[in-house]
């Protein structure tokens, strides 16, 4: 396809696993695909950097299991949940894996890069420093993007549209009908940089619980270690924004933190963002578009399955649209391919977001999470059966092979 056409099959914005993911399967089954990513790549994203090995079986269908090998990431081999006073519980990461029983600890700046290269590979048109600025809509459907490239708009036509903008929700959000309301401060601050000098285990991931928030801290590639953590809105302002003062102020109250991180010193810029929930939106907000990653649900970071939400919603997103596309995409009915994707994901994903729903009100009171550790550490059948409710293994709709 030449730079010069504006008229795709599906636009996805967003660069990130979940578009990127789509974009690729999408490509690979003859859809003419463009994929719009507002920064250039490679760029650091907040993120907690934790890959579960459910991940690799998505890098293999996606075809970049070696290119994610060669970055240099670490292995991780269990995750250890600290209770505010020093109680831990361990989850191997081989409860998870199919193929490989092992998570990795790699950067998004090296993880987003490798999958957008092999969408360009696979045929996918992509756009970077390109910014959505508006959706075309028609009759109440949505019929393209609108970007703003290199300083200039420019209206791009397709038949379906996909959200992958992450927790901002660019698109969703132009198309959400709500009367005034009075806006309100984010309750939580999310918080991460690359560390050198952390002490904790490189084969392990840590997740420390302490008042109002949690973090985790996993070694990534160069010998760091990656972390990222939430703490209450109210905490972050009255330490000025300063994270390294939030880190040592709040974070490391927990009795692990505060040994693990005693010595660690920043090795990159702080990033920082504001939460305003956790939680599902609305997976097809309009007639011709679709949510996948984030923009979809934000699953909690403790859980180490956002990765893998991000890139199961992006393939199932492209399952579902190609079916679409196969049935004479414009002559088949948009409120058919809606109907699809909200059963579908509905199916793979509402079960674990009820269950990390309630794990939630115990992550964020410290007495609390200190008495569910206490009693998980006891059986190990009941932790692993938790541990696995916040995930699901693949499932393919029926008659269908892998992209």
């Amino acid at each position: 396809m030449s730079d010069s056409s504006n008229s795709y099959d599906v636009i996805i914005v967003g660069g990130g696993p979940a578009g990127t993911s789509a974009a690729i399967h999408l490509a690979r089954g003859g859809a003419r695909v463009l994929l719009a990513e507002q920064k250039k790549f490679p760029r650091a994203k907040l993120c907690g950097e934790f890959i579960s090995p459910e991940c690799l079986d998505h890098f293999e269908r996606l075809g970049v299991a070696g290119s994610m090998t060669q970055a240099g990431g670490a292995q991780l081999s269990e995750t250890l949940f600290y209770s505010r006073r020093g109680t831990s519980v361990s989850v191997p990461s081989h409860w998870f894996g199919t193929g490989s029983t092992l998570a990795l600890g790699l950067s998004r700046a090296e993880m987003d890069e490798r999958l957008m290269l092999r969408a360009r590979d696979a045929g996918v048109h992509v756009l970077e420093e390109a910014r959505a600025t508006g959706l075309l809509t028609q009759d109440g459907r949505v019929t393209g993007v609108r970007l703003k490239v290199c300083g200039s708009e420019r209206e791009y036509c397709s038949l379906v549209a996909l959200d992958a903008t992450g927790r901002s929700r660019i698109l969703a959000r132009q198309i959400e009908t709500r009367g005034p309301r009075e806006r309100k401060r984010a309750p939580l601050v999310a918080f991460k940089a690359h560390l050198e000098g952390a002490s904790g285990n490189p084969e392990h991931c840590e997740i420390y619980f302490y008042r109002g928030g949690y973090g985790g801290l996993s070694s990534v590639e160069g010998g760091q270690s990656n972390l990222c953590f939430i703490v209450s809105a109210r905490d972050a302002r009255e330490r000025n924004g300063d994270a390294e003062r939030v880190m040592r102020e709040v974070v490391m109250t927990n009795k692990r933190a505060a040994r693990t991180l005693s010595h660690a010193q920043p090795r990159s810029e702080w990033l920082g963002v504001a939460l305003e929930n956790f939680g599902r939106h609305e997976p097809a907000p309009a007639e011709g578009l679709l949510a996948v990653g984030d923009a979809a649900s934000f699953i909690d970071p403790f859980t180490g399955s956002g990765m893998l939400m991000a890139l199961e919603s992006g393939e199932i997103a492209a399952q579902v649209v190609a079916r679409w596309l196969d049935r004479s995409g414009a002559h088949s009915s948009l409120t058919k391919l809606a109907s699809d994707y909200r059963a579908l994901y509905a199916e793979r994903f509402n079960t674990r977001l009820r269950v990390c729903s309630v794990l939630r009100r115990a992550a964020f009171l410290p007495r609390v999470a200190e008495m569910a550790m206490l009693a998980l550490g006891v059986s190990t059948r009941v932790r692993r059966r938790l541990a696995r409710a916040t995930r699901r293994s693949p499932v393919h709709l029926p008659g269908e092979g892998r992209a």
